[in-house]
């Protein structure tokens, strides 16, 4: 497959106050992060049903940021919304999410995939019409107890005070593993951030 350099990264969570620094609403956190690390302003744009900006990274140019505000089970209508606006090719969209098949300490970037039962990226691929964009997963661990209702507090609960000394950690290297992506295209990337630990 070809590689296209990003145009476009959204990080999947869900709106509001009471899902703020969840261990679902990691990928906000990554927007937020790269929003800081380039100094592009965020704000709601209802066309694109999700808080969105604009701006340059370092050395590759113009780059789109989002956080789809339609609730996880939806975020495909907001990039959707992005992608046909903007007339990007899937390729060049970038999603960043929480993983609960990775631990604590660890991201995972791909070029494609499946969603892996994550309902987010269930709607995302479904509204771009293919699995093949690259994504961006961060670790959030397993809970101990194997039923949903224990699954869904987890990930809707927030990171331990240790796990979230770490979490910060972790967003520093998203930032670096993507500018490294932009800069010198997701193979490299991928190479040097997949079997990075950051240690609790």
């Amino acid at each position: 497959m070809s590689e296209l350099r990003p145009q476009l990264i959204a990080g999947l969570g869900n709106p509001g106050k009471k899902y703020e620094k969840t261990r679902h609403n990691i990928g906000f956190d990554a927007i937020d992060a790269l929003a800081q690390a380039w100094q592009i302003s965020l704000s709601e744009n209802r066309r694109f049903q999700g808080i969105f900006g604009e701006g340059f990274t370092p050395k590759t140019g113009k780059i789109r940021l989002l956080k789809p505000t339609t609730y996880m089970n939806r975020s495909g209508q907001s990039l959707q919304s992005v992608a046909s606006w903007f007339k990007l090719p899937p390729e060049s969209v970038l999603v960043i999410y929480d993983d609960m098949d990775l631990p604590v300490g660890k991201i995972r970037l791909r070029l494609s995939g499946s969603a892996g039962g994550h309902n987010g990226m269930k709607s995302a691929i479904a509204h771009l019409n293919t699995q093949n964009f690259p994504r961006l997963r961060i670790g959030i661990g397993k809970p101990t107890g194997e039923n949903e209702q224990e699954t869904i507090g987890y990930v809707l609960g927030k990171f331990s005070p240790s796990q979230a000394q770490v979490m910060s950690q972790v967003l520093d290297t998203v930032v670096q593993a993507i500018e490294v992506g932009c800069e010198q295209g997701w193979e490299k990337a991928m190479s040097l951030y997949n079997n990075h630990v950051v240690p609790l």
